[in-house]
């Protein structure tokens, strides 16, 4: 099916793979690089079926939010702080590629249109989620789980 290739494709989905912490590190200095943002920003760029432009609006409001994250972790120069969200953006990241690989395919196969809708509705869930904690977050919490590992 072609959900099923858009999903295979969608590289940064092999996270769920393998050893998931050493992906994890391997993936996260592609958030702090800019690769994905940057993939995102290329999505972004292209033209979509008109009728589903607020499709294409709720992915860019999840790129917004999504740099902002990013910004917010990366600017605290921490690595322990960066590796303690690293796998929020990631699938953050994530869900906003598998989004647009969808839009895509939906503006180009009828179908498909019902998919990529309910997939972003999930994805900004997913992400409106994760960025609320990183958004609450400080490099002080760190402390806290140190505190709370040292307990158990």
């Amino acid at each position: 099916y072609p959900i099923e290739r858009i999903y295979r494709d969608a590289r940064i989905t092999n996270i769920y793979e393998g050893t998931s912490q050493l992906q994890v590190v391997a993936a996260i200095r592609h958030v702090t690089t800019g690769t994905y943002l940057n993939q995102i920003r290329e999505y972004e760029a292209q033209t979509y079926a008109a009728d589903l432009g607020h499709v294409h609006q709720k992915l860019i409001a999840m790129r917004e939010q999504y740099e902002r994250a990013v910004e917010k972790v990366t600017a605290a120069g921490s690595n322990e702080f960066i590796d303690f969200h690293a796998r929020r953006m990631v699938e953050m990241a994530a869900h906003i590629i598998i989004g647009y690989l969808l839009l895509r395919q939906a503006s180009e196969v009828e179908e498909y249109r019902v998919s990529a809708q309910l997939y972003v509705k999930h994805g900004e869930a997913q992400n409106a989620a994760a960025a609320e904690y990183i958004a609450q977050s400080s490099p002080d919490d760190l402390d806290l789980i140190t505190a709370v590992r040292q307990a158990e």
